[in-house]
């Protein structure tokens, strides 16, 4: 029944009742009227207020994660000053102590400068030009004002490593022996450090350095084909292999 039946009922109802029952049906029908109104206003409240709950929770959670994020990088920065603390710390007892080591490296350096000349002089004298220019280098170092204790001792280390690569490397170089008249030009084959021999280019002058006469003598013309083949290794014109050199024994002191 619509709404219009309704009030046709209602109004032939109160024609047939009382003008007092009337006015109290008409009273009850707005108040029914009122209350379905007042409920659905209501409803719509709850529904507008329900919507809003919902957007709240979803701001609750999405600030929860932003503050979880916020927290775990917090803690991320926290590790992360303490290391630097940590590194700042080391760094300054560094810097405390680099008076002191400058002090103790000081002298070491001037003794491997030192020692680098003994060594150059008492050795084969191969490349002689090189190594003494070397080691006059290294003694300008040590008094050159604009060069820190770092750099020094890097200049150090990196001659006496040259150094050290000729004792277990073959070399191979153009020179000359003797002065004067006397002078020859030829090659120059070194082994290591126990061997520095001599050859003319027509074959001619075979030598070998000698420490305890401190001069180039005569080598047995049998090692010539051996010369020849550690020059060529010596220039890595052919492949490596084994080659005899003429040796002397140890001696006793």
């Amino acid at each position: 029944m619509n709404k219009t039946a309704i009030l046709g009922s209602a109004a032939a109802m109160l024609a047939v009742l009382g003008a007092p029952a009337q006015a109290q049906f008409s009273q009850a029908l707005d108040t029914s009227e009122q209350t379905a109104r007042d409920t659905a206003a209501s409803q719509g409240r709850i529904d507008q207020l329900d919507d809003q709950t919902a957007a709240l929770l979803n701001d609750y959670r999405a600030n929860l994660k932003q503050l979880e994020a916020a927290r775990r990088y917090n803690e991320s920065l926290r590790r992360n000053i303490e290391a630097q603390e940590s590194e700042i710390t080391r760094l300054r007892e560094d810097i405390d102590n680099v008076e002191g080591l400058q002090r103790a490296t000081q002298p070491l350096m001037e003794d491997m400068v030192a020692r680098f000349g003994q060594l150059v002089d008492a050795d084969l004298p191969f490349e002689v030009e090189d190594r003494a220019q070397r080691a006059a280098r290294l003694s300008a170092v040590l008094d050159n004002p604009s060069m820190s204790a770092a750099q020094r001792y890097r200049l150090i280390v990196e001659a006496y490593q040259i150094e050290n690569e000729y004792g277990r490397t073959i070399g191979a170089y153009e020179g000359t022996i003797g002065s004067g008249e006397e002078a020859l030009t030829g090659e120059f084959l070194r082994v290591g450090r126990i061997a520095l021999i001599f050859k003319t280019p027509d074959d001619s002058v075979l030598r070998i350095y000698d420490k305890s006469a401190g001069d180039f003598i005569n080598l047995d013309r049998s090692y010539l084909q051996d010369v020849k083949f550690g020059l060529r290794m010596a220039k890595e014109q052919t492949a490596p292999d084994v080659f005899f050199v003429p040796v002397k024994p140890p001696a006793a002191q």
